[in-house]
């Protein structure tokens, strides 16, 4: 519609009042339509998780090649899945569930220096509670790692995987500045650094390794160094990120636990605890498997290699959804929100669902280029794959849950997904004891998996009932197509599998395995583009289009 000159069409003012504000809606929407600056943050973080996540590859094989399976390596293992909980439970997009909704309303109501303050009170009592609980946990390890671990009871290994988390608690001090900082600065769209930070974790670990490794260390006493090297990442993250001066959007730095304190973590404790659904079920499916020998390996390593499309997609989710959405329904604007829904969505089935496919058919030559090296054989290359096609099933319903909890943190309810969590933990719980005690680890892979998919729905249930998820009807054309696309895909992997011999030179195993996964993901995108499920043009014009 043509403006017109308010001097020949003069309006009443409390009208032109009314369609001024519905030109700013109408404007603001068109901004919060425009997929560009979603999708180019959601693939910068993605493009910095995968590294991370590469760089742990990396780390694991070397892990697996110095300790290989049995006591020493269980005991490390187990007592880094502690210290993986704790990081799942306060970074990678956890906090940022509580964080960002209060930090963008004290900004919006107050200013930029009541923000500043309030992060400044969040900084200083989670540095200070973590110091405190550090040293609680710290005294009270035996205990911990007999809950987690009750297999360990009555074996040199428990005081090994004692003596191992003690020395990786120094993280955990470390680790809550660090997500406050990071939550910071996601809340005000700069996402790259935050990506690429705990890059530095992963590089600290692969330095003492190869180290180890060229000194011939003994076991034991590189689980020792390793488990301090873990505490050493996590001052390097915060000296990293302090060194950008993002502190500064934390000041005063106070520490207190005043009525405002104790609100935020109300809700944002259940939040975190939430945010970690998939730590909580492998340390479920830990607690059970603690009592076979090697198990615990093989589980990790299995659940290593479902964290790489879970982290590209979940952690993505975490930093980039939450203020989106929290954006759009403090707005009020249902359309911005069924938008914000729509491609969380689309993402996540177009990224999770050919994952899952592809480490189901290529799980054991997967599992054998990466970790059969060293005192890491053939029999735990078997038993790791096995039991990573169980925990693949899961893949989705994790992602899943990834993409329905920012509907929830948006509206600042966090008890939701926690209960969900709970729900999906005692499920692996009982069933891992029922499944384990026929299956072993692959009987404990496939209760994780079913832990998941009850979160998933129990999510979606209570979701529905609430206030109903929105899909606009592009994602509704768009996601059964996605769907055929990878199920193509996965059919041309299982078709291409067995052609290379197993005694073949592990160089020509990595090379075919390359091709064959190049060729999948190859076809997978032309699929895409066939069907009109994705445009590269597209793709490609909202990675240019500047940020607003």
């Amino acid at each position: 519609m043509a403006d017109c000159d308010p001097c020949e069409n003069p309006l009443p003012v409390g009208l032109k009042s009314k369609l001024a504000a519905y030109h700013d809606r109408a404007s603001a929407g068109k901004q919060r339509y425009d997929k560009g600056p979603m999708i180019r943050s959601f693939l910068t973080v993605s493009t910095g998780t995968l590294a991370s996540r590469l760089l742990g590859f990396a780390r694991d094989s070397l892990i697996a090649a110095l300790l290989g399976t049995g006591a020493v390596a269980d005991a490390f293992l187990a007592a880094f899945q502690l210290v993986n909980v704790v990081r799942r439970l306060l970074s990678e997009g956890a906090l940022n569930a509580a964080l960002i909704p209060a930090w963008l309303r004290a900004r919006d109501r107050d200013g930029a220096t009541a923000a500043a303050a309030f992060a400044g009170r969040v900084l200083g009592t989670v540095s200070a509670a973590l110091i405190a609980i550090s040293i609680l946990i710290a005294v009270s390890m035996p205990l911990i790692i007999t809950v987690i671990a009750p297999g360990f009871v009555g074996s040199g290994t428990l005081d090994r995987a004692v003596e191992n988390a003690r020395l990786m608690l120094p993280y955990l001090a470390f680790a809550g500045p660090v997500t406050v900082l990071m939550g910071l600065l996601n809340a005000q769209g700069r996402f790259a650094l935050t990506a690429f930070s705990p890059l530095l974790f992963n590089i600290a670990l692969i330095a003492a390794i190869a180290v180890l490794l060229v000194w011939h260390a003994d076991a034991s006493s590189a689980a020792w160094i390793l488990a301090a090297t873990v505490g050493l990442a996590g001052l390097l993250q915060l000296l990293m990120l302090l060194s950008q001066r993002s502190a500064r959007l934390a000041t005063p730095l106070r520490a207190g636990f005043d009525k405002e304190m104790r609100g935020f973590f109300a809700k944002a404790i259940p939040g975190m605890i939430a945010s970690s659904g998939p730590q909580w079920l492998m340390v479920a499916g830990a607690i059970i498997a603690s009592a076979t020998p090697s198990a615990v390996s093989w589980l990790y390593f299995a659940n290593r290699l479902i964290e790489l499309p879970l982290g590209i997609v979940g952690v993505a989710m975490g930093t980039v959804l939450v203020p989106e959405l929290t954006r759009a329904v403090s707005s009020g604007d249902r359309d911005a929100v069924a938008h914000a829904e729509s491609r969380a969505l689309e993402l996540a089935t177009g990224l999770a669902l050919p994952a899952t496919l592809g480490l189901i058919v290529l799980a054991e030559p997967i599992v054998r280029l990466l970790f059969e090296h060293g005192a890491f054989g053939a029999e735990d290359s078997t038993a790791t794959a096995r039991a990573l096609m169980w925990l693949a099933l899961g893949l989705p319903a994790h992602v899943l849950i990834k993409a329905l909890s920012p509907a929830f943190y948006a509206r600042s309810d966090t008890m939701t997904p926690l209960l969900a969590t709970a729900q999906g933990f005692v499920v692996a719980v009982v069933l891992a004891v029922l499944l384990g005690h026929f299956f072993g680890a692959s009987g404990i892979a496939a209760s994780i998996a079913a832990g998941a998919w009850s979160s998933a729905l129990a999510l979606l249930r209570k979701g529905t009932s609430e206030f109903g998820f929105s899909v606009d009807v592009a994602a509704r054309t768009r996601l059964p197509r996605i769907v055929l696309a990878a199920i193509a895909m996965g059919a041309l992997l299982w078709l291409t599998t067995g052609l290379v011999p197993v005694e073949s030179h592990g160089f020509i195993k990595f090379v075919a395995l390359g091709v064959q996964i190049a060729a999948g993901i190859a076809v997978y995108g032309l699929l895409l583009q066939i069907l009109g499920a994705a445009s590269w043009r597209e793709a490609v014009n909202a990675l240019k289009r500047p940020a607003r």
